[in-house]
């Protein structure tokens, strides 16, 4: 993995643990929302594993947005 990548990684890891803090969710509510596993959350927002596209599907949806404006960063 390039660095460039990963600090895309990184930047959608911050943006998805903001989004997940300022509902107040925990890894384990926002896992219930959306039916993902709460160490795989907890991979992807410390950029650890490259989430695929149903991933991000399920937890824009959980939030309710788009794929587009989870990756808005």
């Amino acid at each position: 993995m390039q660095e460039s990548d990963f600090e895309e990684l990184q930047k959608l890891g911050k943006r998805i643990k903001s989004l997940r803090k300022s509902k107040k969710y925990t890894l384990t509510e926002l896992c219930y929302k959306n039916g993902l596993e709460p160490s795989t959350l907890s991979r992807i927002e410390q950029a650890i594993v490259e989430p695929k596209y149903l991933t991000l599907l399920k937890i824009a949806s959980a939030f309710n947005l788009s794929v587009s404006e989870l990756l808005n960063f």
